[in-house]
C-alpha cells in the first residue's frame, strides 16, 4: 500500500477523552504468564476461550480496518486512508482518536505549502497489538485452543 498524496487536517485532537484500555490490561496479564485472557467485550469476563484475548480497542470494524491498512505501510495520509477504508472524515477521526489514545497510532500534522496534512503511522506498540490480535483470530478460526 502506498501513501496518499491529498491532505486533510480534520479532528484528530482528543481533548477531554479518556483512554480506552480494551484488551491491553488483559494482554499485560497474559504476558506475565497468567492464563484466562483479557477483557474482551464478547466474553463478559475472563476465561480460557481465545475470544477473551481479543483487544477491544482493535476489535471495532473501522479500527481493525485502520490497523490493517497501516500495518502494510510506514505511514499513510489521512485522506488516502479515509478513501481506502471507505469512511467519512468524522468517523475516521473518531476511531483514530481511540487508537492514538491507546498508543497504537501516531498522528503527525504539518503543512505542505499552505495546505494542512495529517499522516498516520502505527506505533511499535500498535504493531505488537495488531500482531497479537491477528494471532487470536487465527486461533479462533482454526480451532486452536492455545
Amino acid at each position: 500500500m502506498a501513501n496518499g498524496t491529498n491532505g486533510d487536517a480534520n479532528g484528530t485532537e482528543g481533548a477531554g477523552r479518556t483512554r480506552r484500555t480494551g484488551g491491553g490490561a488483559g494482554r499485560a496479564t497474559r504476558d506475565a504468564g497468567s492464563t484466562g485472557g483479557g477483557t474482551g467485550s464478547t466474553g463478559g469476563g475472563t476465561g480460557s476461550h481465545p475470544r477473551h484475548d481479543l483487544d477491544d480497542v482493535i476489535h471495532a470494524p473501522v479500527r481493525l480496518s485502520i490497523m490493517a491498512a497501516l500495518s502494510a505501510t510506514d505511514k499513510a495520509e489521512f485522506r488516502f486512508l479515509r478513501d481506502t477504508i471507505e469512511v467519512s472524515d468524522s468517523l475516521l477521526s473518531k476511531h483514530v482518536i481511540t487508537l492514538e489514545e491507546a498508543g497504537y497510532v501516531h498522528v503527525e500534522k504539518a503543512f505542505v505549502g499552505k495546505r494542512p496534512r495529517t499522516w498516520l503511522a502505527m506505533t511499535d506498540e500498535g504493531r505488537r497489538a495488531f500482531h497479537d490480535y491477528v494471532s487470536v483470530l487465527r486461533r479462533l478460526t482454526e480451532g486452536s485452543p492455545q
